[in-house]
């Protein structure tokens, strides 16, 4: 059996080490993940395939055009998954720059490496190949609390730095499909948790100060609501649309399980108090500290994933109580995963003021 070749960037932060560890699973993948190496960057998320002779991993930067122009050149992929960004909304408020230069720059010099290196291809190789751009749902901006729903026909209006960058990337991937006829597709999903996730997020921020005895931090008075998806579901979904998805096409990937951020923590909550109750007997939802709201903070996310679960018939396996609980598990079990990053690169303190 041939093995497709498969290029991941940034293989190794949370939605990109999930990607790798499913496509390894199908056993009929090979998988080359390219990733800087950022601070949320974490190789021991791929322990599990590291040892893979379908494995490889390669650090360096997708901005250095150079440098994966050679490796695509060596590695021949039939397709690559670009995920590499930076992606948090507090961070970008407190250093923009980074996200311009890596999310806008980065995912140029990428698409000219890619250009260059479907130009080459010959034959059935050639019409095969495909870009798969990652994106997500904050490009749309946000919508009424009781009303709307993300489609891939909604316009896009960023709020924030990082969801600004991220927009400016699709415009670039669409651009470079439309002018140049690389053969790109582009995914827009919701609001991802599981496990492996950085510490810095909403729901492993609040399971990891909860099993510190530390405050949970919920913006304003939590109201803002997130359609939430299981990490694992939405690559078996990333999976399908750089397989089947039609060239020019975007596709939105969600979980149907809208939730306010209270909601979110107080489920973490429940979960907690079955789990591993508190000494004393006190609840951990009384934890919670309602603090000052994330600038320019949207108030609702939510998509209408139908077209994915239509076309590509996917759709999420796991119901957001399931997931949650799924996750509750793993960080209770995978202290030796989160705590030298709780210890080394982020401790639980605030972002974005």
């Amino acid at each position: 059996m041939t093995k497709r070749t498969i290029l991941v960037t940034g293989g190794a932060g949370f939605i990109g080490s999930a990607v790798c560890r499913h496509l390894i699973g199908r056993g009929d993948t090979r998988v080359v993940n390219l990733d800087k190496l950022t601070y949320a960057g974490n190789l021991a998320s791929l322990a599990d395939i590291a040892d893979s002779a379908d494995y490889r991993f390669v650090q360096a930067d997708i901005g250095d055009g150079a440098a994966v122009a050679a490796l695509l050149a060596e590695e021949q992929p039939d397709a690559i998954m670009h995920l590499a960004a930076e992606s948090h909304v507090d961070r970008s408020i407190d250093g923009p720059g980074e996200f311009i230069e890596t999310n806008i720059v980065g995912t140029f010099r990428l698409l000219q490496a890619a250009l260059g290196y479907w130009r080459r291809l010959e034959g059935a190789k050639r019409d095969a190949f495909r870009f798969h751009h990652i994106s997500t749902d904050e490009v749309f901006g946000d919508l009424p609390f009781d009303s709307g729903i993300f489609t891939e026909d909604t316009p896009y209006d960023p709020s924030s730095p990082y969801s600004a960058s991220k927009a400016a990337s699709d415009h670039l991937v669409r651009a470079w499909q439309h002018t140049y006829g690389l053969p790109a597709v582009v995914s827009n999903c919701s609001n991802n948790y599981g496990p492996y996730h950085f510490p810095e997020k909403l729901i492993p921020l609040v399971i990891l100060n909860a099993l510190h005895e530390r405050p949970l931090p919920v913006y304003g008075r939590g109201e803002n609501v997130r359609d939430w998806l299981f990490v694992e579901d939405h690559a078996r979904a990333l999976d399908r649309i750089v397989s089947d998805g039609r060239v020019g096409e975007t596709y939105l990937i969600g979980g149907r399980a809208e939730r306010t951020n209270l909601d979110v923590v107080q489920t973490i909550c429940r979960l907690l108090d079955e789990r591993r109750p508190r000494v004393g007997g006190a609840r951990y939802e009384d934890l919670i500290d309602y603090v000052s709201d994330r600038p320019g903070h949207d108030r609702r996310y939510a998509i209408d994933p139908a077209k994915a679960e239509r076309e590509l018939g996917w759709s999420p396996e796991e119901s957001f109580e399931s997931g949650m609980g799924k996750t509750v598990d793993w960080y209770l079990a995978r202290a030796d995963w989160w705590r030298p990053l709780r210890d080394k690169k982020y401790a639980g303190e605030r972002l974005g003021l």
